[in-house]
């Protein structure tokens, strides 16, 4: 038998990270579109400063418990796999 707190508390993590997956493509689209946009006019793929200061950002918007270390981890893999994913041709 499962205990019932631990299934409602599951339960909610799971929805979370449904919720992760979903914020996680709905940017990958948005960058995608943006990326389009820029190539088109000839415009530069990656803005670093713009990455920087997104961090910086981030990290004076973030209450916790996430760390300022964890966030810039966290952040540094959504970029990085946001440019790959956006780069690989779309999926049929």
């Amino acid at each position: 038998m499962t205990d019932p707190v631990v299934a409602q508390m599951r339960e909610k993590i799971t929805e979370t990270d449904l919720a992760l997956v979903q914020t996680v493509n709905k940017r990958l689209r948005m960058v995608e579109q943006l990326w389009r946009y820029k190539e088109q006019r000839g415009l530069e793929l990656h803005d670093h400063a713009r990455e920087e200061r997104m961090l910086r950002y981030l990290s004076r918007a973030n209450r916790g418990p996430l760390s300022t270390e964890g966030l810039a981890e966290l952040y540094t893999l959504v970029l990085e796999l946001t440019k790959r994913e956006a780069a690989q041709p779309a999926e049929a």
